[in-house]
């Protein structure tokens, strides 16, 4: 029986060039949305977007990856699988869906082994107006913003013991919203949505408006990693607040579609989610939005990645041998590459694939 690490790459120049050459003989359209930066390895970014059927069909499934950059080790296996997949493929063809698969969001952070762009700005907290109104406040950010990037890496253990002080003034949960909700103060720190939209926001808005928004009924599953238990595939809802949504989304893809708003999730209720994008890009469409979420490490393992390589960005004549430990950590907050976490991935993938193209099949 082939096995499932096949599907998935060890670089991100490596995953465009399979994610191309797999895409050329199956889609009708390919095009690339170029960034300015080059990648670790020199070689130029873009996002990379594959239609494969009729582009004037009712449905649409779009499948998204790299939101987070380096999740996109992930992300893009999945959509590699997806495009060997003869059977799904043919039932989507059968059932009138289309599908739109943009590899590679964020390329920069999936070259250079980052969450965030070139800026630091997380995407997923990027779709904000930023049209001089007020940005969303997050006061316990700043409250906790020094002690979760150090001058020295590792931290020291009285960071450690300070860190363990907050946590038990203000609660875990408190703390865990506070951290990772998003914030707008601290372009140097974890989570910050920037003050302007990003290069890669930019592209990916301007392809749901070329090849989404003519799509009475639209289906988007954004892939990421990091939350919950190891190989567990969380579905979460991506949409506004609006209950026939979420039942929707619950009639496709299972009474366990975890909420956010509703505190049902292990994602924190952030803000300037990256799927809003779709409310503006095609105001005439039926977005029913999910963002499927495998588990990797413990969440404090996660953080604490998430500061070195926060770290690593302000100290970039670091010791190569604490760089290496902070990529490595920070690939290992986001990626398994063991077998039986990839089969857990795909599995799972293809059945939240499939249950769309069943949704999106039954809508009127």
């Amino acid at each position: 029986m082939p096995s499932p690490n096949r599907f998935f790459s060890d670089s991100y120049a490596q995953a465009r060039e399979r994610f191309l050459a797999a895409a050329a003989p199956l889609a009708s359209h390919v095009q690339s949305y170029a960034i300015a930066p080059t990648g670790s390895q020199g070689e130029p970014l873009a996002t990379d977007v594959a239609l494969i059927g009729d582009a004037d069909a009712q449905r649409l499934l779009i499948m998204t990856s790299a939101t987070h950059g380096v999740e996109g080790f992930c992300g893009s296996g999945c959509q590699l699988a997806l495009l060997d997949d003869a059977p799904i493929l043919e039932r989507a063809r059968q059932a009138g869906v289309a599908l739109l698969l943009v590899h590679a969001v964020n390329p920069y952070g999936f070259s250079w082994i980052a969450r965030t762009d070139e800026d630091n700005v997380d995407l997923n907290r990027n779709a904000q107006p930023f049209d001089g109104g007020p940005l969303p406040a997050n006061p316990g950010y700043g409250d906790i913003h020094d002690l979760l990037l150090p001058q020295t890496w590792p931290p020291t253990e009285q960071n450690r013991q300070a860190i363990a002080r907050h946590i038990d003034e203000h609660g875990l949960a408190a703390t865990t919203q506070a951290v990772s909700r998003g914030q707008y103060t601290h372009p140097d720190g974890l989570f910050y949505g920037g003050a302007r939209h990003a290069p890669s926001l930019l592209n990916l808005r301007e392809i749901l408006r070329t090849h989404a928004s003519r799509h009475a009924r639209i289906g988007w599953i954004d892939v990421h990693t990091g939350l919950g238990p190891r190989g567990h595939g969380e579905k979460i809802y991506a949409g506004r607040r609006d209950d026939t949504q979420v039942a929707r989304a619950r009639q496709w893809w299972g009474s366990d579609l975890a909420v956010p708003y509703q505190g049902s999730s292990a994602s924190v209720d952030i803000t300037g989610h990256l799927a809003g994008l779709i409310y503006d890009a095609c105001p005439a469409s039926e977005p029913t939005l999910m963002a499927l979420e495998f588990g990797t490490l413990r969440w404090d393992e996660v953080v604490h990645a998430l500061r070195g390589r926060n770290w690593l960005r302000a100290h970039p004549d670091a010791d190569d041998a604490v760089r290496r430990d902070i990529l490595r950590a920070t690939m290992d907050a986001f990626y398994c590459g063991q077998e039986d976490w990839h089969g857990m991935v795909l599995g799972q993938s293809r059945v939240a694939v499939l249950q769309a193209v069943c949704g999106l099949e039954a809508a009127p």
